[in-house]
């Protein structure tokens, strides 16, 4: 298995339970769909992936890697993309990702190179010297994806990323991301809005911790509208 695979994950925050028994496996070049209401356990299973909280319920493997018992091998193979955006805004897009590489212990022409053909695969390159705070949300958010790309990882982690962009900017990361698997990157992207889930996606439904399905939307779904379907499941807003 060189994606992903949570095995019976669990995390409470004190009284509160925000996962129970949480499973999935995300293969090689697969979009994984982790659709749920505000409050379904997104974010803190991303917290267990990225290794902000631990727990010793359950088991995570990041591209073959146990994230408990080799966690920096384990980490070195995601790229992570947070729901709150964390770009210096007045470096230019080529500065924010030359000091990234430079974190990683890339640098010289091996971190330029990789810096520009991250912006390429994005459409980001000739932005390459612009301020990020002249950018747009959406090239903001692009520039986010460009810089989770520079180490080479296997597995991308995506929390709710086209909040509060618009809807033109949200089709086009979502088909960007979508690029990026077709290319052979293993995506979990997290998501409350049914839109962004293409039908041959796999799709996890997760609602108060647990996991209500897990196939591919269209599976799913059958012949119903993934919304109406998600309402069904969750009885929350979609």
């Amino acid at each position: 298995m060189t994606g992903l695979r949570v095995q019976d994950l669990s995390f409470a925050y004190g009284p509160k339970q925000a996962l129970d028994a949480v499973s999935l496996s995300v293969g090689t070049g697969v979009f994984c769909a982790l659709l749920g209401p505000n409050g379904a356990g997104k974010s803190t299973l991303f917290s267990l992936l990225t290794r902000l909280f631990t727990t010793s319920d359950g088991k995570i493997d990041i591209a073959g890697h146990d994230l408990a018992k080799a966690p920096n091998k384990a980490l070195a193979r995601i790229g992570v993309v947070f729901q709150q955006q964390t770009l210096d805004l007045d470096l230019t897009v080529y500065r924010n990702l030359k000091y990234f590489a430079a974190l990683h212990g890339i640098s010289g022409q091996d971190a330029k190179a990789r810096i520009m053909a991250s912006l390429d695969r994005l459409d980001m390159a000739e932005r390459a010297h612009e301020k990020v705070r002249a950018l747009n949300g959406g090239h903001r958010r692009r520039t986010e994806i460009a810089r989770a790309l520079i180490h080479a990882p296997s597995v991308l982690l995506l929390d709710e990323p086209t909040v509060g962009l618009d809807a033109a900017s949200r089709a086009a990361i979502v088909d960007h991301v979508h690029g990026l698997a077709a290319d052979g990157l293993t995506v979990l992207w997290a998501t409350h809005l049914t839109d962004e889930v293409w039908p041959p996606d796999q799709l996890v439904v997760l609602h108060q911790g647990r996991v209500l399905a897990d196939g591919t939307a269209a599976d799913i779904t059958g012949r119903d509208p993934l919304r109406d379907v998600f309402l069904r499941l969750t009885g929350a807003a979609a």
